[in-house]
């Protein structure tokens, strides 16, 4: 698929840290509670580390206990959902519909959400835009 934002390994790689490079461009996983948004209550926009293209706003985000940023709904057409078979488990991947960077995957227990969604979103893969009061 061809994305809006489109580059090289090489210049992604330059772009990234590794860190992020490796959730991002690789479909990496950071360790559960470790990520800076686990727990932020800060208003704004979440957008995607690689290309800024807005993905979540914070009234969408809510405390699942997971260990990851977790949102019930992500802004209109932002996500890619993509089958993921890995680990032994089939699992729905997002990944950012600007650039087709990983940012990590939705379940269905999102209980008590309006969507029943829980999106589980590595911290490493967004960049938090605070709004002022």
């Amino acid at each position: 698929m061809g994305y809006e934002v489109s580059k090289s390994d090489d210049e992604w790689r330059e772009q990234l840290t590794p860190a992020e490079y490796q959730v991002l461009r690789q479909a990496g996983t950071e360790r559960a509670f470790t990520g800076e948004y686990t727990d932020t209550e800060t208003t704004g926009v979440y957008r995607c580390k690689a290309c800024q293209a807005e993905l979540f706003r914070s009234d969408t985000k809510f405390h699942s206990g997971c260990g990851w940023p977790s949102f019930y709904q992500p802004e209109s057409e932002a996500i890619e959902y993509i089958e993921d078979r890995s680990h032994g488990m089939v699992r729905t991947e997002v990944r950012c519909a600007s650039c087709g960077s990983h940012l990590g995957h939705v379940f269905p227990d999102g209980y008590g959400t309006p969507t029943g969604d829980r999106y589980c979103i590595n911290s490493i893969a967004l960049t938090l835009e605070p709004r002022e009061s």
